[in-house]
């Protein structure tokens, strides 16, 4: 395997020492929690990101190098690559629409070539576990990517491990929650066929574990392997395993050929908080068997007793991390597909074109650290603090047309950090104490913000700032601003002046 710098053996460097890691996707669920994985193993960590921000209030950020950049970028990733000997891809464009398949396969190719120039000693991606027999035409569009994806890196010239998993069941991850709500929300549920179809899920701990300890993996493997946990079985045997271990009722269900996975997304969109336009590769990539053909991994990462963890136990781990709060990453962690990215606006004189601002401002009878404690804790299961009828009805709205609506809740009950969701908001910048400030991802003919601080009046009470702001985009846009602002004074007024009162109250 030749080019650029030679390809390094990492299982022999350091005498068992530590190696250098890239991470891409570390914004993401498994990166954000493969990261301290790889620090408590002794590793050096890099991570790339397009926006390093992001990782900035992670508890590992300082223990880190964050470089700026993008897989799309054979530049910036070539720079990252510099001195790696193991490289983690765990990026891909789940539910980003048409196109992405394209997108997949030149991300990958640039990812492997840079890998080669920069003498890697291995490349590590976790894709999803295709069915045994069906052609890649019948797969659907998600599962032929990340496969083609695997074959892509495998072809780099570097040596490649290739993680296959199914279900991934984590506290946070989309699959997880995909089942957690269902169960829960629906003791009787009319379901698609594919409740019937066998699969093999597994914990998150054990991806994590696989994932570090292919880092040491002999030069001369090069190949694709299955993981998956202990227990093969139904989609609807699994959900009847949740209510047992969640100590529900048990849960009729009725399977209905009908519902194709389209329709099927669009019914898992509103009774879940994940998204149609992820839920749908989810549900398509159960239509066929999912099952693990080999274990040939236990010969490079020996499974450790108790390990693989069985579906109830991994149940059982993910529901306490969500009771006791302590949920790392979420699925949301990524940022949603075609989600506005360009600057906020920061003064009237903006160049970008027409910028709408609604402000309110008011004196607030506590102290400032009493209204940053509400002003953080805003949304989720606390809501927005005026008209909850009408927020309500604003995401079902979203949920219709494919947003996200505002049941992606938070990450944290009580913190927030750059790069959280927050139900159709995202976290864009925190200052603790003093400011937040949100961008909208729900869907809008514009972008939007919503910012709110907290700052001390002369005599030391708080004084309340709040900013909403809309740039719109064509004559759709204007007309959106001009048909809502008859009720900004309901909404935002209302807003800013029982988070005043709660903040006083407390």
């Amino acid at each position: 395997m030749n080019g650029g710098a030679g390809v390094r053996d990492v299982s022999l460097d350091g005498a068992g020492g530590g190696l250098r890691c890239l991470v891409t996707g570390a914004t993401g669920y498994i990166g954000g929690r493969l990261v301290p994985e790889l620090l408590a193993a002794g590793h050096d960590v890099r991570c790339l990101a397009r926006t390093p921000a992001k990782l900035r209030d992670h508890p590992w950020a300082g223990d880190v190098d964050i470089v700026r950049g993008d897989v799309m970028d054979s530049k910036s990733v070539g720079a990252a690559m510099e001195g790696v000997d193991v490289a983690y891809y765990l990026v891909h464009a789940l539910g980003t629409g048409q196109g992405f398949e394209r997108t997949d396969r030149e991300a990958a190719r640039i990812f492997g070539e840079q890998a080669r120039t920069a003498g890697v000693g291995r490349i590590i991606y976790l894709g999803g576990l295709t069915p045994a027999g069906v052609p890649a035409e019948e797969l659907s569009p998600h599962l032929r990517s990340r496969a083609e994806v695997g074959r892509v890196l495998l072809d780099s010239g570097v040596p490649t491990t290739v993680l296959r998993a199914a279900v991934i069941i984590g506290s946070g991850s989309a699959s997880f929650e995909m089942l957690r709500y269902l169960t829960e929300r629906l003791p009787v549920m009319v379901t698609p066929s594919w409740v019937r179809t066998r699969i093999q899920p597994i914990a998150v701990r054990d991806v994590l574990r696989y994932l570090v300890g292919s880092a040491r993996m002999p030069a001369d493997v090069h190949r694709t392997f299955d993981i998956g946990g202990p227990d093969v079985l139904t989609y609807r045997d699994m959900m009847g395993r949740y209510a047992s271990v969640a100590k529900l009722p048990r849960r009729l269900i009725l399977p209905v050929p009908m519902l194709t996975p389209r329709l099927s997304s669009h019914w898992v969109g509103l009774v879940t908080p994940v998204p149609s336009s992820i839920a749908r590769p989810l549900t398509e990539s159960l239509r066929h068997e999912v099952v693990c053909r080999e274990h040939d991994i236990a010969r490079y990462v020996a499974d450790p007793p108790g390990a693989p963890i069985g579906l109830d136990a991994a149940l059982e781990l993910a529901l306490r991390r969500v009771q006791d709060a302590r949920v790392d990453t979420r699925w949301s962690s990524a940022s949603v597909p075609g989600a506005p990215s360009d600057p906020l606006p920061t003064d009237p004189d903006w160049a970008g074109g027409s910028l709408y601002t609604d402000r309110r401002e008011l004196a607030v009878d506590a102290s400032p650290r009493a209204l940053w404690h509400v002003i953080e804790g805003i949304g989720g299961d606390n809501g927005w603090y005026s008209f909850p009828l009408g927020w309500a009805v604003r995401g079902w709205l979203d949920r219709l047309v494919g947003g996200v609506g505002l049941r992606r809740g938070r990450r944290d009950a009580a913190r927030l950090r750059v790069g959280d969701s927050l139900d159709f908001w995202r976290v864009e910048e925190i200052e603790p104490g003093r400011l937040l400030r949100l961008r909208a991802e729900m869907r809008l003919p514009g972008l939007a913000w919503l910012e709110m601080s907290a700052d001390p009046d002369a005599d030391g009470r708080a004084r309340y700032r709040q900013r909403a702001l809309f740039h719109p985009h064509g004559l759709l846009g204007h007309a959106y601003w001009w048909s809502v602002s008859p009720f900004h004074a309901l909404v935002f007024g209302g807003m800013a002046r029982n988070i005043a009162a709660a903040a006083a109250a407390a």
